[in-house]
């Protein structure tokens, strides 16, 4: 709702779904921050099953000299608050909890670092807010223009492409905003405190990995960085509450086609358990998590009727 900018996802597209939701006998309890508001383990307790969809919203961030810039900001807190203030009740309310804060571009030098399509979105909202120049670095090579012989159908095409952001940039200013392979080595500030420019250098990408081009550097006028490199797992407070066991990559642990997490009752899917990806992944993972659960219930109702448990609530019997 709050991550996609209205011009790529309509949010009157989004209520009619929720909609039909709702008529299906679906209850959606908004403003609820589990882990903080509402006990996980008090939810797990009185509940038959917990499916975990939290998403990887831990951003991949930028170690570098001037990070700690005002100015420099993830992707998601530069979309997520603009989306929020423009989510205004026809009564003239705001109804999606709005602190009044955002990040505007209006008039400034921006650089978008990071390419897909969060970046994309992130250059489309800049040239929205009327941005006085934008350029998006990307770490790896432009694409070539046509399918190279080690990207076969049905692979993905790893080919060149164009989608909104950078065809309105074009349009406005001219030019495509995408510089590759370019790396950020520094950010640099003013003396309030506020980034003015960052400095980059030029990368080559062979057998070893990624490699800076000696005597490329190049400074850029910047008075906004918005970071959009990724997403690294998922956040750990609900994992850790419910001491969870996760994967190498701090993702929660359970299987592809079964989605049952080391705790009993408790599933997981989507980009917490298999880390950053598709949202047709996410669907996929979706539809399988809700036979698993419902597998999983069936085999706990027969079990109860083994027992001679029949008519006691599910959540407090025990296997």
């Amino acid at each position: 709702m709050y991550g996609i900018p209205n011009m790529k996802l309509e949010k009157e597209k989004v209520q009619r779904r929720v909609d039909m939701l709702i008529e299906e006998g679906i209850e959606f309890v908004t403003e609820a921050n589990i882990g903080v508001d509402i006990d996980v383990n008090v939810l797990r307790a009185n509940t038959d099953a917990l499916v975990l969809a939290l998403g990887a919203t831990v951003p991949r961030d930028l170690p570098v000299n001037g990070r700690e810039l005002k100015g420099v900001h993830f992707a998601m807190e530069f979309l997520t608050k603009n989306q929020k203030r423009l989510l205004m009740a026809k009564d003239g309310t705001i109804s999606s909890g709005w602190d009044k804060s955002f990040v505007t571009a209006e008039g400034k030098d921006v650089i978008v670092i990071g390419g897909g399509d969060t970046g994309t979105d992130c250059i489309g909202t800049s040239m929205r807010h009327r941005c006085k120049s934008i350029v998006n670095f990307e770490l790896m090579p432009e694409p070539p223009q046509e399918r190279a012989d080690n990207n076969p159908w049905p692979e993905w095409p790893k080919v060149f492409g164009i989608d909104y952001g950078h065809a309105e940039v074009t349009a406005v200013f001219g030019e495509d905003p995408r510089e590759y392979s370019v790396m950020t080595k520094e950010f640099i500030g003013d003396d309030e405190g506020n980034v003015k420019a960052l400095v980059t250098v030029d990368v080559e990408v062979g057998p070893d990995g990624i490699k800076p081009v000696e005597g490329s550097e190049r400074e850029w006028p910047c008075d906004l960085a918005i970071l959009a490199m990724g997403f690294v797992s998922p956040e750990d407070d609900i994992i850790n509450d419910l001491s969870l066991d996760t994967d190498q990559r701090a993702n929660v642990h359970a299987e592809y086609g079964d989605y049952r997490t080391s705790l009993e009752g408790v599933f997981a899917c989507g980009d917490c358990r298999r880390g950053q990806s598709l949202v047709v992944w996410a669907i996929n993972e979706g539809r399988g998590t809700a036979e698993s659960v419902n597998s999983y219930l069936v085999e706990r109702s027969m079990q109860m009727n083994d027992d001679g448990l029949e008519g006691e609530n599910l959540s407090t019997i025990k296997m």
